[in-house]
């Protein structure tokens, strides 16, 4: 990677002196990248954040921009923008107004503000909305002035907080566009925090996974989801078979599922590994039927079928473990609740997770 444009080095925040909400992170953010920071509630995304924008001091570590150390600097300070989630727009300005603040704050001159701030209106496609008032606004609107605001200024780095939360479906995939659109347009370094799997594989260029405070991987999103770096992050991104298997030394390439048998890997594993998990996605499981070789297969009865319109989801059990295949388009005719049929993966469709 690039050389490091903002650095976090084993940053710790706690609340009591006990536990610690965010438990040593460190990473190192290129300028222009679009990285995410996703998590469940409680996992130290947000914190972290609010660390990097001033508004919340580490316990211990430090925070780097550019080279300076950021770690005790006031947030006006800093050159960060900050998009919130409920927008935190004044009511009694315009949208004009609302964007103008930041540059008044800073002694920008008049002729400049009025630059800066039509400018950053037609970045987010509200030209005609300038002397709009929040309460004039729908949702999405308001939510693109707060982004201008947060651009105007040319800040360093732009952090956005869960800022599509409060937006239906259709309005927040069409945010999540823009806002690459604008990333890619202006090249300013992002953090977006999120607990949207699906936000944050569409979104980035990394994404950062929190649990429990930690940091579990930074990962392009593509090896996020296809190699977790350990269970919690194959459980939490996307939907998943998890099997614990048994490894024979004597045995390379191999690994034994209690009740399923013996199963191929492609993937190689440590030599000092003597347990593993085996992580298979819902997508990759078909039926053995014109399977390629080689492919581990195993008989499946099927309890529960989802339809999804573009997709069926069933569930079912394979020798007392649950198994999930999802298959694009129609169920085909033999695959029915109750039924039984013989499915499985090819050895390259299987990701190996080192057990704890």
């Amino acid at each position: 990677m690039s050389e490091s444009h903002l650095r976090l080095q084993d940053v710790v925040k706690s609340y009591d002196g006990r536990v610690n909400a965010v438990d040593g992170v460190s990473i190192d953010i290129a300028r222009g990248e679009f990285v995410t920071f996703l998590g469940p509630s409680g996992s130290g995304k947000t914190t972290t954040l609010m660390m990097i924008a001033g508004f919340e001091d580490p316990t211990s570590g430090a925070i780097e921009l550019n080279g300076r150390d950021l770690t005790r600097s006031k947030p006006y300070r800093r050159n960060v923008g900050i998009v919130f989630q409920n927008y935190a727009l004044f009511p009694h300005m315009t949208a004009a107004r609302n964007i103008a603040f930041p540059l008044r704050m800073r002694g920008v001159a008049s002729r400049e503000i009025r630059r800066r701030v039509d400018s950053a209106l037609e970045l987010v496609g509200l030209g005609r909305f300038a002397d709009k008032f929040p309460r004039e606004m729908s949702g999405g609107q308001q939510q693109r002035v707060a982004l201008a605001r947060g651009l105007v200024f040319n800040p360093d780095v732009l952090l956005l907080d869960e800022p599509l939360g409060a937006l239906d479906k259709n309005l927040r995939e069409q945010m999540q566009v823009e806002i690459k659109r604008i990333h890619r347009e202006i090249g300013i370094t992002m953090i977006y925090v999120t607990h949207d799997q699906s936000e944050a594989m569409a979104m980035s260029d990394r994404i950062a996974v929190f649990g429990n405070g930690r940091l579990e991987q930074v990962a392009p999103p593509l090896e996020v989801y296809n190699r977790p770096a350990t269970r919690f992050v194959g459980a939490f991104v996307g939907d998943s078979n998890f099997f614990e298997a048994r490894l024979d030394p004597a045995r390379p390439g191999w690994a034994e599922i209690e009740g399923i048998g013996a199963i191929r890997l492609a993937e190689s594993v440590p030599a000092a590994a003597s347990r593993v998990e085996i992580l298979v996605r819902p997508e990759r499981i078909r039926p053995a039927e014109g399977a390629p070789e080689p492919f581990n297969a195993m008989d499946m009865t099927v309890r529960t079928l989802v339809d999804y319109g573009d997709s069926v989801l069933a569930i079912g059990t394979v020798a007392g473990h649950t198994l999930r295949m999802r298959l694009a388009g129609q169920a085909p005719e033999t695959l029915r609740e109750q039924s039984r049929l013989r499915v499985g993966w090819a050895p390259r469709d299987a990701h190996v997770v080192p057990g704890d």
